[in-house]
């Protein structure tokens, strides 16, 4: 945590605004809260902000069109809330581009941990200043949109990746023709610590190369180098 890390939550109910508010504030951030997008929007053209803690069901546009809305533009972390219990809100946050995802009820310290390592994850890629000063990275005849996190295939489709598949192709991307471990990626990815979503890299590695259209019994453009790890194998040029 820097000095002046800024925090949003944007949830409508104003008793866990407070609350998050008071409680993150007790703990070092910089913290502003409001009901909906509107809000969100607002406080986003009134100044920095480091990442956003956003509800799921709000008024308006919910938490989902806010979060793709969002990744349109920004490479902003994103937490995500929701009282629902439904694997399938988890799992469509996540590819909408959420970073983290949070059942209610929760313990304030465990959204402050999670916030913490969201964190950590987005400013220890490496040589992450590089690529977000590009607009689009061109690779293996695909081209991806830095700041909207979306990857255009050979014929033009727009694939949009979620927060994980995102940060590894950006790793891939950052270190293109070197041979990357698994230790290496987890660490970058993950920050090695325990997360309930989190699954082994090769599984991470298996779902990017789906994204990217590459064969998964002969891939062309992330290799597997065998007792190493994995290597990103084409020429990136950034624009």
């Amino acid at each position: 945590m820097t000095a002046h890390d800024h925090i949003l939550v944007v949830d409508d109910d104003a008793e866990i605004r407070s609350l998050l508010g008071d409680y993150l504030r007790k703990n070092g951030y910089q913290v502003s809260t409001v009901g909906d997008g509107k809000g969100m929007r607002a406080a986003f053209d009134q100044g920095r902000v480091d990442l956003i803690v956003l509800d799921l069901m709000l008024p308006g546009d919910d938490g989902l069109v806010l979060c793709r809305d969002l990744r349109a533009r920004s490479s902003i972390p994103i937490i995500m809330l929701t009282a629902r219990g439904d694997e399938t809100d988890r799992i469509v946050g996540l590819e909408m581009g959420a970073d983290d995802y949070l059942p209610k009820p929760f313990n304030p310290r465990e959204l402050l941990a999670r916030i913490k390592s969201v964190l950590r994850r987005a400013r220890n890629l490496p040589d992450s200043a590089n690529l977000e000063d590009a607009q689009c990275i061109h690779f293996a005849e695909r081209r991806l949109n830095v700041h909207g996190r979306q990857l255009l295939s050979p014929e033009g489709v727009v694939i949009p990746l979620s927060g994980a598949e995102y940060r590894l192709l950006k790793i891939f991307l950052t270190h293109a023709n070197r041979v990357l471990s698994r230790d290496q990626l987890m660490d970058w990815l993950q920050g090695r610590e325990a997360d309930p979503f989190e699954r082994s890299i090769d599984v991470q590695v298996s779902r990017l190369r789906n994204r990217l259209g590459d064969d998964a019994k002969e891939p062309a453009i992330i290799k597997t180098v065998r007792g190493e790890g994995y290597v990103l194998v084409a020429q990136v040029v950034m624009e």
